[in-house]
């Protein structure tokens, strides 16, 4: 099968190649799913699981990217709950071949049904925005209606997601980000902008739930305004400083089926928007994960067409 693979961790995204690659078979509690559709995580080349197995040892070449949506095309011994034929989306084990490729191999759980007006390059740019969000404000950030969040990042992948799920919560909603991105963000259900470059995040006031996707100076200030039993969830790695009187908490976002299902029910009943930049064939992957220009949303590999 024809695949990105990745053998060397210095060079990044400019080391990756297209190849010819063994098609994967599907273990016990693994289904073999056709990819139509695969995303990409900006950065995701630094992350040890992608050079090495769970015991430490070197697994390259290795195929990168973790986001698919296909169709099942063979099921592992023992495997339940999915079928031949069915199409799926999800998101795959961090130290396992990902979905750069035209087949992958996915533990069964990994993954949820993709209805049929859900098209495979929307459902590929759902797992890890969509779980990440809603991980961060239900289960870490445990928002209740009628609280204020601060978004960074509104504009972007994740944030996007996290000011839809918030606003349709009841929260109030305060997104940040470039001057470029204010229309965008308020589109997206933010009550409030903030322009990092221009105003003072300061004047924000207290808030109950920061979610940072920025971290370093950005992150650190936030803190500060973070009300009595609020809380600071963040995807930057683990926070420089803490609440006085509140939680902080860095997460690593975990496959859920129950929450893939709420994620793309919102998508089909319009309640929530993805932010898709740029969708490019296998054949041309290399060349959109090294773009000459800056992209706005995210990359989407149609695998098929």
């Amino acid at each position: 099968m024809k695949a990105i693979v990745v053998t060397d961790q210095a060079a990044g995204t400019a080391g990756m190649r297209l190849a010819e690659h063994p098609r994967p078979e599907a273990a016990g509690n693994d289904v073999l799913v056709e990819v139509h559709a695969s995303g990409f995580t900006p950065g995701e080349l630094t992350w040890p699981s992608n050079w090495t197995d769970r015991l430490g040892r070197d697994r390259t070449p290795s195929i990168p990217g973790h986001e698919l949506a296909g169709v099942v095309s063979a099921l592992g011994y023992g495997t339940t709950g999915l079928s031949v034929g069915q199409r799926v989306f999800g998101l795959t084990d961090w130290t396992r071949d990902g979905t750069l490729a035209e087949y992958a191999a996915v533990e069964a759980r990994n993954l949820a049904p993709l209805p049929g007006d859900v098209a495979f390059t929307v459902g590929a740019s759902l797992p890890i925005s969509g779980l990440t969000a809603w991980q961060g404000l239900f289960e870490h950030g445990r928002l209740q209606p009628g609280q204020s969040v601060l978004v960074h990042g509104a504009a972007g992948g994740v944030g996007s997601m996290v000011t839809q799920l918030a606003r349709e919560a009841g929260a109030h909603v305060i997104g940040t980000g470039r001057a470029a991105d204010r229309r965008t963000v308020l589109d997206f259900g933010a009550t409030e902008f903030v322009d990092l470059d221009n105003d003072t995040l300061e004047d924000v006031g207290a808030v109950d739930l920061v979610f940072d996707v920025i971290g370093g100076d950005i992150g650190k200030r936030s803190t500060s305004l973070i009300r009595a039993g609020g809380t600071l969830v963040t995807i930057a790695g683990p926070p420089e400083t803490r609440p006085v009187d509140g939680l902080a908490i860095d997460f690593v976002v975990e496959s859920d089926r129950v929450q893939l299902r709420e994620v793309v029910q919102r998508v089909r009943d319009g309640r929530l928007r993805t932010v898709i930049g740029n969708v490019a064939t296998l054949d041309d992957a290399v060349a959109a994960f090294n773009p000459t220009e800056r992209v706005s949303g995210k990359t989407v590999i149609r695998v098929r067409p």
